[in-house]
């Protein structure tokens, strides 16, 4: 699987919280979700995420309380992915489980900039910043994580393991 797309880049310690306000956890539709989403912290973030699909961002990203609705709102805004130093573990499972993708790399965080334009190979494990011809080695994507996400999450993957899709 690979992602070519460009950035929207944050810094350490984006909880929760800033992601989605917890005055907007009334609801669970989508669209609402994504209406919100990062509007705290970004005036601009919907109309960032309209032209960008990937954010890269610090340490610590999605830390805070554990919310379902958080990463249920990125995706919604349509990020494909989040290229982070680290993540809160919660933050991490949960993603996974709505079908948000997720990867750890302190090095490409720390030299890729807001707007550059990605190539990310989960198979092969690699990040090209097409930007600056940079390239940065991650982790391969287990192939179960990338059947949960192509599934849209792990709901839908377990459905179709099951034969009820």
């Amino acid at each position: 699987m690979i992602i070519r797309d460009k950035v929207i880049k944050y810094g350490s310690n984006i909880n929760t919280d800033v992601i989605i306000p917890a005055r907007y956890l009334n609801t669970v539709k989508e669209d609402e979700l994504a209406e919100h989403c990062f509007e705290d912290l970004d005036k601009d973030f919907k109309q960032k995420a309209l032209s960008r699909k990937i954010i890269v961002a610090g340490d610590n990203f999605g830390c805070g309380s554990s919310r379902e609705h958080a990463p249920l709102a990125i995706k919604a805004s349509g990020i494909k992915l989040i290229v982070a130093k680290t993540f809160a573990r919660i933050f991490f499972r949960n993603a996974v489980n709505t079908g948000l993708l997720v990867v750890l790399s302190r090095e490409a965080a720390d030299n890729i900039d807001d707007g550059d334009e990605l190539e990310v190979d989960f198979d092969g494990g690699l990040i090209k910043d097409l930007t600056t011809g940079k390239v940065f080695k991650i982790n391969p994507i287990p192939e179960f994580i990338q059947e949960i996400v192509h599934n849209g999450g792990y709901i839908n993957y377990t459905k179709k393991k099951l034969g009820l899709s």
